[in-house]
């Protein structure tokens, strides 16, 4: 069931937002070499609860972090560790949630450690193109499927894939409602977007081939074929005309 939010629900899930974009802003700086994905994970749960909310993925379904800090060939859920220790040339996705007054703000970045080459920064630009032209699509009326298609679509132009048993979402009081938002689709097929709906639109982009694995933690989500790998993601509200982002400041 797709739950409408009303005016004032988008403006509590905005708040939310502004504390994951604050995240960003405080932690993004920290990404450096010689850096633990462990210490960006304690900066970023303590932005959250100095802001007065608390992080969702902490406990949710047994995860046992605060974020998922995936680093290279890890696409997502990569739990943060001292001894994961960053590096020149790493590229890592800090992909984080917030709940406040009883409402989830969601959102992705992947940030380049050091000194990178152009393939690692390609990768980071890949993922945000693929989700600018998803969301440039989002208004009352437009099917789903056509914005799933977009990531694919522009995914595929630079010889990338995605992955296909992981998804964007809808989000609300709870990290997950739906509707589920493939990083591929077919136009003129899905739910159609209305007016107040919430949603998690997340281009998760792999270098080469889209097979994935998942590590013996349960967790980890890894390229099979070792290749690099990109993660965007916003929470979006569906406007009378268009969208509106909600995880930025």
């Amino acid at each position: 069931m797709i739950i409408i939010k009303s005016p004032r629900e988008i403006e509590l899930m905005a708040e939310a937002g502004r504390v994951v974009a604050k995240v960003f802003e405080e932690v993004g700086p920290l990404v450096k070499p010689g850096v633990s994905t462990l210490e960006l994970n304690d900066a970023a749960e303590a932005v959250i609860r100095r802001e007065g909310a608390i992080p969702s993925e902490l406990g949710y379904c047994g995860y046992p972090a605060s974020i998922c800090a995936s680093v290279n060939e890890v696409i997502l859920h990569g739990i943060p560790s001292a001894k994961k220790i960053l590096k020149d040339g790493d590229i890592v996705s800090l992909d984080l949630c917030a709940t406040k007054n009883g409402y989830v703000g969601d959102a992705c970045r992947t940030y380049p450690v050091g000194i990178c080459g152009e393939r690692a920064l390609r990768m980071i630009r890949i993922a945000q193109e693929c989700f600018e032209a998803a969301v440039a699509l989002v208004k009352p009326g437009v099917h789903l499927g056509d914005v799933s298609h977009a990531i694919e679509a522009t995914a595929a132009k630079y010889g990338c894939s995605v992955p296909r048993d992981f998804t964007g979402h809808g989000i609300g009081t709870s990290m997950h409602e739906d509707p589920y938002i493939p990083c591929y689709g077919k136009p003129g097929t899905g739910p159609i977007l209305r007016e107040g709906m919430t949603i998690c639109i997340e281009p998760m982009i792999l270098e080469h081939h889209n097979a994935v694995r998942i590590m013996k933690d349960g967790w980890t989500v890894v390229a099979k074929d070792g290749g690099l790998t990109s993660h965007y993601e916003n929470t979006i509200a569906v406007t009378s005309s268009g969208y509106r982002i909600l995880t930025q400041l």
